[in-house]
């Protein structure tokens, strides 16, 4: 078994994640009324995903600052991202508010959107766990 060298297309990653997260059957009992979109913020790569009733519509890979709306982001180095992807991540990888307490990581824009969605938005980011890191 060969480990993987590089992370797969934003496109690709953009597919696999949007995939997993309409097949989760967490974030489908929780999410009726999880509808917003977000920025993904890896440094090297950028994601808005947009959610409507609790399945991703639309992934947005590398877009231009004005090209899609979204309401929060995320934002952490390429290097937390990857921790996060980890199939066991490292302490204070394993959530965004450990990783924005202790590691790089920033929660900007409508919080408010962000708590109103955070048991979907949580599922979510555990969801790297197999679908990989975003870089």
């Amino acid at each position: 078994m060969s480990a993987q060298t590089s992370a797969p297309t934003a496109e690709a990653w953009a597919e696999a994640f949007a995939e997993a997260s309409n097949n989760d059957t967490e974030i489908q009992a929780h999410g009726k009324y999880f509808t917003c979109s977000y920025l993904l913020d890896a440094t090297d790569r950028t994601y808005v995903i947009q959610v409507e009733s609790g399945r991703v519509t639309h992934v947005t890979a590398n877009p231009g600052p004005l090209d899609v709306a979204y309401q929060f982001a995320i934002r952490a180095s390429a290097d937390t991202w990857r921790e996060f992807g980890q199939p066991v991540p490292a302490p204070m990888f394993h959530g965004i508010w450990a990783a924005s307490f202790q590691r790089d990581m920033k929660l900007e824009g409508d919080i408010l959107v962000l708590m109103q969605n955070l048991r979907c938005i949580t599922r979510q980011v555990e969801l790297l766990r197999v679908v990989g890191s975003p870089v």
